[in-house]
């Protein structure tokens, strides 16, 4: 029975919960900002792209 009781005990112990959450929360806005910085990273890639060849005088392709 005492084996049993360290069981629940475990089962019930929540020490650790709030770091998990935290870390969870951060995982998530790091891949959101991940995913967003990709997505607008082509579009300002396009942007330099099309500044540099209005500098030079030359059609954007």
């Amino acid at each position: 029975m005492n084996f049993m009781n360290k069981i629940k005990g475990l089962w019930s112990d929540n020490s650790g919960q709030g770091l998990v959450e935290y870390a969870l929360i951060l995982v998530l806005i790091s891949c959101t900002v991940v995913g967003i910085l990709y997505a607008m990273g082509i579009e300002i890639g396009e942007i330099f792209e099309a500044i540099l060849a209005a500098l030079e005088g030359t059609p954007t392709t």
